[in-house]
């Protein structure tokens, strides 16, 4: 959904409160964490490497729980909790004289050694329809960040502007890449 002027917070808790009852607008959920997904959607796929220092999955990890991600690109997030199944959070992002209002739905968190991170999927109101992850990754060569999505779009406007709307997606991914490589203190 798209709104005229800035949202408050207060505003983005209560469309989330609204939207925690509804279902996500695409099926099946989860593709973004394995390399399966579905086709009539536009694919993404970007990685950062996060460098090797000591702690650095941890504090991409940390970060990540966090929002830094997200709060580096520029974008706000309600509520602030941590990741966790079945929760929902709106994102939103000023674009020039308006806010693009993102409502998503946690539908999978990956917790285990090496490897950290979520996927949401959209809500009614969300300007796309689709699923996206963000995961950060442990190896011996080093700590990275991977996000992987696939959409299409759902709001009238976002149609009419898909060309648009793809650049403002695709900046915004590499925004978040940048915030949490900032967070980590990886070179950029």
């Amino acid at each position: 959904m798209f709104r005229l002027g800035r949202v408050t917070s207060a505003r983005l808790l209560a469309i989330a409160e609204a939207r925690s009852a509804s279902e996500v607008t695409y099926s099946p959920t989860g593709g973004t964490l394995t390399d399966s997904l579905p086709s009539g959607y536009h694919h993404d796929r970007y990685q950062r490497t996060l460098g090797d220092a000591p702690g650095a999955f941890e504090r991409a990890c940390d970060g990540l729980r966090g929002w830094q991600a997200h709060l580096g690109a520029g974008l706000v997030i309600q509520p602030r909790h941590a990741p966790s199944v079945g929760s929902t959070v709106v994102a939103a992002i000023a674009l020039g004289p308006i806010t693009a209002i993102a409502p998503c739905r946690i539908v999978a968190v990956v917790d285990e050694p090496r490897r950290f991170g979520f996927a949401y999927g959209t809500l009614p109101g969300h300007p796309e329809s689709g699923e996206e992850a963000f995961t950060i990754n442990n190896t011996d060569d080093g700590v990275t960040f991977h996000i992987v999505a696939f959409s299409r779009p759902a709001a009238a406007l976002a149609r009419l502007g898909k060309p648009v709307s793809r650049r403002v997606q695709s900046a915004t991914t590499r925004r978040y890449l940048d915030g949490l490589a900032r967070w980590v203190g990886a070179a950029t």
